[in-house]
C-alpha cells in the first residue's frame, strides 16, 4: 500500500485532531484569505471531512444579510439628510431676516430722508393761506409752497378726517418714493406730526387736465397734438405702474383732475391715496368698501368690490373718452340725449359717426387717423368684461403703431341705470360705498 505524501499526511493529522480547526488556522501565516482557502480545500474532500461532532470555529468575517446592512445604514443616510436640509433651513432663515432687516433699515432710511418738520411747510405755505390754495377735495387741500432755497413745491394737507393712520402713511410715502418716472409726479417728502398729514410733491404749474378741458376758454391751449401727447404719456405711466416699476401698482383712482400738466404740457399721474400694491403673479383682489370716482370705476368694482389691473383700464378709457369730447362725465345728467359720456360714445360708434363725438372746439386741426383710433382703443378699455379690455401695454402698442388692426369692441358696461346711484356732481372721490 502506497504511504500517503508528508502534505496528506498533515492535513489528515488536522482532520482527525481533537483540536479545533479554527484555532490551527488561527496559527498559520497568510492572513484571512489563505484561512479562508484553506478551510474551502479541507470541505471539498471527503476524506478530510470533519465529524459531526467537532466544534469547528471559523475564524474570518461574519456573514452579515443584506436586511441588517440596510437596516444599519438607512437610519444613518436619513439622520445626515435631515441634519442637512435643518442646516439648510437654518442658513436661509437668517439670510432672509438679514434681507427683511436691511429692507426694514432701507425703508426707515427713506422715511427720515424725507421728511419736513411742520414749521417749514408752514413758512412755505404762508401758513395755509387762501391765496397758496391750488385745490381741495375730498382727501383735503392742495397748496403751492415755495423752501428756504426757493424751490417750489405743491403741498396736499390731508383732511383730519382721513381713516389712513400713521403706519399706512409712512407705507404709502415709502411706496411713492420707490416710483420714478416722467408722466408721474414726484414725491418730495412728507410731515407727520400730531394729527397732520402732509404729502410734499414737486410743483406742476400747468395744474390739472380737467382745468383746461372743462374750462371753454382755455380749450384753445389743448389742440390735438397735445391732447394725443397726453394721452400717450398717461398710458405709458399707467404701464410703468402695473409692469415696469418694482412693484405692481393699481392707480385705483384715474381721473382727469388727478393727471397734472407741467409746463410742456406733459402729464403726470398724481394721487396715490387710493393705490394698491398687487403680488407680481397677483390679477386681482376684492374690498366690501368702494372708493374711487363716479364713472370713473369699472362695473365690477362698484357692484362687487373687484378691482384689478383692468379696473385702471376701464377708467384709462373713460379718460380717452373725456379728453376726446372735452365733456365732464356727469354733463349728459339732465339732458334729453344719452344719459352718460359711454353712452354717447358708443351711439357715435354704432352710427359710424366718430368725428362728431370730437370735441367741437377743436375745429380741423386734428388727424382724423388718430382721433378714430383713439376713440376705438377707449371703447376697448370700456368693455364689460375685464378679460375683454386691453392691457396697458396692448394700450401702448396700439397708439404707437399703425401696422396693428384694432379689435372691434363689444358693447361697452354702462354704471348709470336705474339700479345704480347717480353720478357725483363734481367727480370728486367718494369714499363710503359698499359692495352688495
Amino acid at each position: 500500500m502506497v504511504a500517503p505524501s508528508p502534505s496528506k499526511r498533515f492535513l489528515l493529522y488536522i482532520a482527525n485532531t481533537e483540536q479545533s480547526l479554527g484555532a490551527l488556522l488561527a496559527q498559520e501565516q497568510g492572513g484571512m484569505e489563505k484561512q479562508v482557502y484553506y478551510i474551502s480545500k479541507l470541505m471539498m474532500r471527503p476524506e478530510l471531512s470533519l465529524p459531526m461532532n467537532q466544534n469547528i470555529v471559523y475564524a474570518g468575517k461574519s456573514h452579515i444579510s443584506s436586511l441588517t446592512i440596510v437596516a444599519i445604514v438607512a437610519p444613518i443616510i436619513v439622520s445626515v439628510v435631515l441634519f442637512f436640509m435643518g442646516y439648510c433651513f437654518l442658513i436661509r432663515r437668517k439670510a432672509s431676516k438679514t434681507i427683511q432687516e436691511e429692507n426694514a433699515a432701507n425703508e426707515i432710511s427713506i422715511v427720515e430722508s424725507l421728511q419736513f418738520d411742520f414749521a417749514t411747510i408752514e413758512a412755505a405755505t404762508n401758513k395755509f393761506s387762501d391765496d397758496k390754495k391750488l385745490g381741495e377735495g375730498g382727501f383735503g387741500q392742495v397748496y403751492k409752497g415755495i423752501l428756504a432755497n426757493r424751490q417750489e413745491i405743491a403741498v396736499k394737507r390731508l383732511s383730519r378726517s382721513s381713516r389712513q393712520g400713521a403706519g399706512e402713511f409712512k407705507n404709502e410715502v415709502v411706496l411713492v418714493a420707490k416710483l420714478q418716472h416722467r408722466n408721474l409726479v414726484r414725491h418730495l417728502g412728507f410731515c407727520l406730526e400730531g394729527e397732520e398729514k402732509i404729502l410734499v410733491y414737486e410743483f406742476v404749474p400747468n395744474k390739472s387736465l380737467d382745468y383746461f378741458l372743462y374750462e371753454p376758454e382755455r380749450h384753445g391751449k389743448l389742440d390735438w397734438s397735445k391732447r394725443y401727447k397726453i394721452i400717450g404719456g398717461i398710458a405709458r405711466g399707467m404701464l410703468y405702474l402695473h409692469e415696469d416699476s418694482r412693484l405692481k401698482i393699481i392707480h385705483h383712482d384715474l381721473k382727469a383732475s388727478n393727471v397734472l400738466l407741467d409746463e410742456n404740457m406733459n402729464p403726470k399721474i398724481s394721487d396715490f391715496g387710493m393705490a394698491k400694491i398687487f403680488a407680481v403673479d397677483q390679477t386681482q383682489a376684492n374690498t366690501s368698501r368702494v372708493a374711487g370716482t363716479y364713472g370713473y370705476m369699472s362695473p365690477e368694482y362698484v357692484m362687487y368690490g373687484q378691482f384689478s389691473a383692468k379696473s385702471d383700464v376701464y377708467s384709462f378709457g373713460i379718460l380717452i373718452l373725456v379728453i376726446l369730447s372735452g365733456k365732464k362725465i356727469n354733463s349728459f345728467y339732465q339732458s334729453d340725449g344719452p344719459p352718460d359720456l359711454l353712452s354717447f360714445a358708443w351711439k357715435h360708434c354704432e352710427d359710424g359717426t366718430l368725428l362728431e363725438f370730437l370735441d367741437p372746439t377743436l375745429g380741423g386741426s386734428y388727424s382724423r387717423n388718430e382721433v378714430i383710433r383713439c376713440l376705438q382703443i377707449g371703447l376697448l378699455c370700456v368693455q364689460e368684461n375685464p378679460a375683454d379690455r386691453p392691457t396697458m401695454a396692448s394700450i401702448v402698442l396700439m397708439l404707437n403703431s399703425y401696422s396693428i388692426t384694432l379689435p372691434s369692441p363689444q358693447n361697452p358696461a354702462y354704471l348709470r341705470t336705474e339700479r345704480n346711484m347717480p353720478l357725483s356732481i363734481n367727480e370728486a372721490s367718494i369714499t363710503e360705498v359698499y359692495t352688495r
